[in-house]
């Protein structure tokens, strides 16, 4: 994947040549290249545009405006269906199921990276912004931006793990030695 995604970066979109160099290079079948290529959603086998925007229309996003965020998007750009690039090659859009941050609904991936809490200005910024030639650097994570008022995720590093209900317990090995007797039982008295 790492492979189709570098040639899809170089190229824009995965061609039949593109991904037969790939299955070449990692000595694979041409068809199994093919088939993940065509499987996962973004990869795109037909031109998109140098700025293409993934909108999630999921429940949560299009509870909270995704479809505005997509009418907006296609008043602004001029494109009109998800196959579509503008004339000029900048925009393109699809809409996709979700991008896993549902709390900061409606959303969207653009350029790497993970935008939140769109409405149709934000849409109007980052179009204005992409014109201008101003993009920022890849996200590392899809972390909310602190201007949501509230400090992001903490890394998993420094998170520590938690306990699951009903997990299993221990294993032996894991666990530390018991001390062997020591311990008296009471009997039970009889009658």
């Amino acid at each position: 994947m790492p492979a189709l995604d570098l040639a899809q970066e170089e190229l824009g979109h995965l061609t039949p040549e593109a991904m037969t160099e790939v299955a070449t290079a990692l000595e694979l079948d041409p068809g199994y290249v093919e088939g993940v290529a065509t499987f996962y959603s973004l990869f795109h086998l037909t031109p998109v545009g140098r700025h293409h925007f993934y909108v999630c229309t999921n429940l949560s996003c299009a509870i909270r405006g995704s479809a505005e965020i997509v009418r907006r998007f296609q008043e602004a750009t001029g494109v009109k269906a998800p196959d579509e690039v503008t004339p000029d090659g900048l925009f393109s859009y699809e809409e996709v199921e979700c991008l896993g941050a549902c709390e900061y609904a409606p959303m969207m991936r653009l350029d790497q990276r993970f935008h939140y809490d769109l409405t149709p200005e934000k849409i109007d910024e980052l179009i204005a912004d992409r014109k201008a030639g101003r993009t920022a650097p890849p996200s590392p994570a899809a972390t909310p931006p602190r201007e949501r008022g509230g400090e992001p995720p903490p890394s998993p590093a420094a998170t520590p793990p938690r306990k699951r209900r009903g997990a299993a317990p221990p294993s032996p090995a894991a666990a530390p030695p018991r001390k062997r007797g020591g311990t008296t039982r009471k009997k039970k008295a009889d009658g």
